[in-house]
């Protein structure tokens, strides 16, 4: 004859009314969680509501979101305001970027330390224990439950209690969500790229006038003053067309021979370049596309033109095209013609950025 025992799991405490107008909020979330297993084994507050303790705690806690909006408003400021264009005699525009460095770093310090002291100092301390268990929801129940929680992480925060840490979290945060979003809102009001200098050169047409080319010494130049096989190295004819202000302006002039400049015609046509020669003439821009550097070494013989930095070649009879080094793309062509008084001048622009790539580039 067997005997069979059979082991009960002990029965904890009978379920509560979560809908009992006599249980505080408190009482319906501890409820909530031994529905799920969760025993609260420890809960005490850390400081005592109302004295001098939770005070001193939340003024460091307000001051830290303070910091944080002061910081992230001088941002925007410096974002908005601040000289970020270089202009001689100045110096201001070196700041820039530091400065919106250092606002935005201590707007998001101000906010992290803000938080980490607020949950550290000021919220309760709690210790749950939780066992496995199989979910059965009652739907209504844990509606009123969830509710009740989410209130409850309300009143454990103390913000009702302790209202300047609301107005300092909103004077903070609200800064800091303008920060987010001035780059956005500022690229739709304001052009970034108008009479962006990236885009162009000291060859662009001023008030509808095409631009002479011209020495460093600002005469202008005709087809007469470079011999077949020379080159001459030509400028924007504009105020201040020689100096760093159109740094990317300096224009290789070449006056190829016959065969050569047949040669050339025929490869501007294969890409849509077939008046950008003016008879055997052809300009090309001495930034190198690699780096920058100025291709100024021309060799008569192979029409290459040769960058001294890396020691890329251009080939100079098929639009440029690099042959040699580590440059990948061609220099750009400058359509060029003689005007009424017989001087060399620029028919537009570049239509190509010039030097090297970038990510921006059409």
């Amino acid at each position: 004859m067997s005997t069979q025992t059979e082991h009960q799991a002990p029965q904890g405490p009978e379920p509560l009314d979560v809908h009992d107008p006599r249980l505080s909020r408190f009482d319906i979330v501890r409820e909530g969680a031994r529905r799920d297993d969760i025993e609260i084994v420890h809960y005490e507050e850390q400081v005592v509501p109302g004295s001098r303790a939770e005070r001193r705690l939340t003024r460091t806690v307000a001051s830290f979101f303070l910091l944080t909006g002061l910081a992230a408003t001088a941002f925007l400021a410096v974002y908005i305001w601040w000289p970020w264009e270089y202009a001689p005699g100045s110096g201001g525009d070196k700041y820039y970027t530091p400065l919106l460095g250092l606002t935005l770093g201590l707007a998001l310090l101000g906010v992290g330390f803000g938080i980490l002291t607020w949950g550290k100092k000021l919220l309760p301390k709690e210790v749950s224990i939780q066992d496995r268990h199989v979910e059965d929801p009652d739907a209504p129940e844990s509606r009123k439950i969830t509710g009740e929680t989410m209130l409850y992480l309300a009143d454990e925060l103390g913000v009702k209690r302790r209202p300047l840490l609301g107005i300092s979290l909103l004077a903070g945060l609200v800064p800091v969500g303008a920060v987010a979003a001035a780059p956005l809102v500022g690229g739709l009001i304001s052009n970034p790229h108008k009479n962006n200098q990236m885009f162009t050169t000291g060859f662009a047409p001023a008030a509808g006038k095409k631009i002479r080319l011209v020495r460093e010494d600002g005469r202008p130049i005709r087809p007469a003053d470079i011999s077949a096989g020379g080159q001459l190295t030509v400028f924007p004819g504009i105020e201040h067309g020689v100096s760093n202000r159109h740094a990317d302006s300096p224009t290789l002039l070449i006056h190829l021979r016959e065969s050569d400049a047949q040669k050339s015609r025929e490869a501007n046509q294969r890409i849509g370049h077939a008046n950008f020669m003016w008879g055997n003439y052809a300009a090309y821009s001495k930034i190198c596309t690699h780096a920058g550097c100025p291709a100024s070494l021309y060799e008569q013989q192979t029409n290459r033109l040769l960058c001294p930095c890396h020691q890329s070649q251009f080939l100079i009879t098929d639009n440029a095209r690099p042959v040699f080094g580590p440059a990948s793309r061609r220099l750009p062509q400058l359509p060029i013609e003689v005007d009424e008084e017989g001087f060399f001048v620029a028919r537009s622009d570049y239509t190509e950025t010039v030097g090297p790539d970038f990510w921006e580039r059409p």
